[in-house]
């Protein structure tokens, strides 16, 4: 059974910094990609950042030079450092695994930026 588990969402302050993670199991973490996907109320749910099983990144240009991810294979886990966050980033945080037509969800963890 997969699941995915995400860890670390709460209530900060307008630049402050949040770092979240998603543990991962029953799959071969080393070889899925892996991603960061938000959905604020009343939006689409929406890239944030995605991690390749080499390693290889991207960003939606939003949080391009404040959000970085990163996967430890060792661990089955993939975190995401938020640094510099705005109310604009308030929404609920997704964790995805995908490999060809598969693609397993968490449940999310909410990340409110408020002062």
């Amino acid at each position: 059974q997969v699941q995915l588990v995400e860890s670390g969402g709460g209530l900060v302050q307008p630049g402050g910094s949040l770092r979240l993670s998603c543990a991962a199991s029953g799959i071969i973490f080393r070889i899925y990609a892996m991603g960061w996907y938000r959905q604020a109320p009343g939006k689409q749910r929406e890239l944030v950042a995605r991690v390749t099983g080499g390693g290889l990144t991207n960003y939606a240009d939003s949080v391009k030079g404040r959000f970085t991810i990163s996967r430890d294979n060792a661990q089955n886990t993939m975190y995401l450092q938020m640094n510099s966050l705005k109310p604009e980033d308030t929404a609920v945080y997704y964790c995805k695994a995908g490999l060809g037509g598969s693609e397993y969800w968490g449940q999310g963890t909410q990340v409110t930026v408020s002062s």
